[in-house]
């Protein structure tokens, strides 16, 4: 079952019992894709691993917003963006934590050969591609600016 079908399905399942909130974040992402789908140059099908970068880069917006609305004290408006937030990432994958991800850039740093902060682009390319949905991009690039200066 693709991402569309099944934010239909929960779009009508959130209608029902009302959920304001969660409605919200449904229709944004319904609207993502409907964007995607229809922009110049696509087939009009989207593959996993584009309902995948759609998914995460609304997860950065809402992370962005919330950020920004924290620290110009909008408890409101950054409700509403942690509520969204919270909606998009059941549909993302299970992100991994600190010791994982850890032990995945200990091992990719090996396989590339990087020595020093100056291979920090090598490490960060083959880990993006490997790691992709699995963590986020900012941890992925502190934990190996960290490990690559010890």
């Amino acid at each position: 079952m693709s991402l569309e079908q099944n934010i239909n399905g929960a779009i009508k399942t959130a209608m029902l019992a009302k959920a304001e909130a969660e409605l919200r974040a449904l229709r944004a992402i319904k609207a993502a894709i409907l964007l995607a789908k229809t922009s110049e140059g696509s087939t009009g099908e989207l593959t996993e691993a584009d309902e995948l970068k759609l998914l995460q880069k609304l997860a950065k917006q809402r992370k962005d917003s919330l950020e920004i609305f924290t620290q110009q004290n909008r408890a409101d408006l950054a409700k509403k963006e942690e509520e969204e937030l919270a909606v998009i990432e059941r549909y993302l994958p299970q992100q991994m934590d600190e010791a994982a991800l850890r032990a995945e850039l200990t091992a990719i740093i090996a396989s590339v050969g990087a020595a020093s902060p100056a291979d920090m682009g090598k490490v960060m390319g083959a880990a993006t591609k490997q790691l992709a949905g699995k963590a986020d991009g900012k941890a992925i690039s502190a934990m190996v600016k960290e490990l690559l200066t010890k």
